[in-house]
């Protein structure tokens, strides 16, 4: 009996295998990995010739998952299995954004564009920050240093230096902070400068986003050059951005700066989560005092105005500094503190907008065409 039953659990298996190896060989449409290596296969239940088979992919096409069904039906069918259920779940139809429906990255759900007016604000401390915080959640974290002309993710999450490992054309991130990173920063010489045209900075997004190894990822955050250039424009068009953050300071000139930021997401049909006020307030060393030396609260009309809500304010801290100049970022650094807490409030706000976003379907879509000159 006990032999029957070992004899029934390795037949079981071994169907099991073999079926995985035949879905194995069901390449994604309109790419080169198949629907096991982006890990879509979600379930397999064998029971003599019957199959169930239970698949997660992030498009809400039906002409992709109608192709999908067909395969997997003709492939297991040639082996043997008669009764078979293919079960594919999608996301809710998202209604055309800047993108026009290209997705190049379909193993990752959500995507996160922080962005700012200007140079100097704090877009990068925001964006480690943020994506700690998102990862002491438990959530598959990824970061694309999207700034070309100065990329300092590499110091701030510590991997300066580091090189990357290449498997042909492919690159796989790097991982730090159990965040997979991946820099231009990463990719070329320490203090090289990249004096280059529109047409090269398009290349090198579309290149970064096409060759990189990510694994299955919760959420992408891509910390944006400043302004509103080729680089904002070439990720919306390649990307459905789930949403937008916009990174400024109280005074009114950076203020100034933000409001075409916040005007190119309206351009390029991107939900605006939220504004992080960073350098809110400078708080003391010495006392824990908070001196508003730049202004305080300056953002809310402007938020007020879009629509859109003051996700947090993080104030000037001495902390901040240090972990970005070590690698290691303050919510790493020192993850008790006032500016750490304030970093996952954000976090729990910007999630709670992205969930909001994606069970809506996405972006109501209004033919908005961005102006490019």
């Amino acid at each position: 009996m006990v032999r029957r039953n070992i004899e029934r659990v390795l037949k079981y298996m071994i169907n099991k295998i073999e079926i995985e190896k035949k879905l194995s060989q069901i390449i994604y449409p309109n790419f080169t990995k198949n629907i096991v290596e982006f890990g879509f296969v979600k379930d397999i239940i064998v029971k003599d010739t019957s199959c169930d088979i239970k698949i997660a992919i992030p498009s809400s096409s039906t002409k992709i998952s109608y192709q999908i069904k067909t395969e997997i039906e003709s492939i297991l069918g040639a082996i043997g299995c008669k009764d078979i259920k293919v079960d594919i779940s999608q996301p809710k139809e998202i209604l055309e954004s800047s993108s026009k429906g290209k997705n190049v990255l379909p193993s990752i759900s959500s995507f996160l564009m922080v962005s700012s007016g200007k140079g100097g604000v704090g877009k990068s401390t925001t964006t480690v920050n943020l994506a700690v915080s998102l990862a002491q959640q438990g959530k598959r974290v990824g970061i694309l240093d999207a700034d070309i002309y100065g990329p300092n993710i590499p110091r701030m999450m510590g991997i300066e230096g580091v090189q990357p490992t290449f498997l042909g054309r492919n690159i796989k991130p790097i991982y730090a902070h159990n965040i997979q990173v991946m820099s231009i920063g990463s990719l070329i010489d320490r203090g090289a400068s990249l004096i280059w045209k529109g047409a090269m900075v398009t290349q090198a997004i579309e290149q970064l986003l096409e060759d990189i190894l990510w694994d299955e990822l919760d959420i992408l955050l891509f910390d944006m050059p400043p302004g509103t250039g080729d680089a904002q424009l070439t990720l919306a068009q390649s990307l459905p951005v789930t949403v937008g953050v916009c990174v400024t300071t109280p005074q009114k000139v950076a203020l100034d700066d933000t409001i075409r930021s916040m005007d190119m997401f309206n351009q390029l049909n991107i939900p605006i989560a939220g504004i992080v006020e960073n350098m809110s307030g400078f708080v003391c060393p010495d006392s824990g005092k908070e001196y508003n030396i730049f202004g305080k609260g300056t953002t809310q009309p402007l938020a007020d105005n879009y629509q859109t809500q003051i996700l947090g304010e993080i104030p000037i801290e001495s902390t901040i500094r240090e972990g970005g100049d070590s690698g290691l970022p303050i919510t790493v650094l020192a993850p008790n503190c006032e500016t750490s807490k304030r970093y996952k409030d954000i976090a729990n706000k910007l999630w709670k907008e992205i969930e909001r976003v994606t069970s809506l379907g996405g972006v109501d879509n209004e033919s908005i065409q961005p102006t490019i000159f």
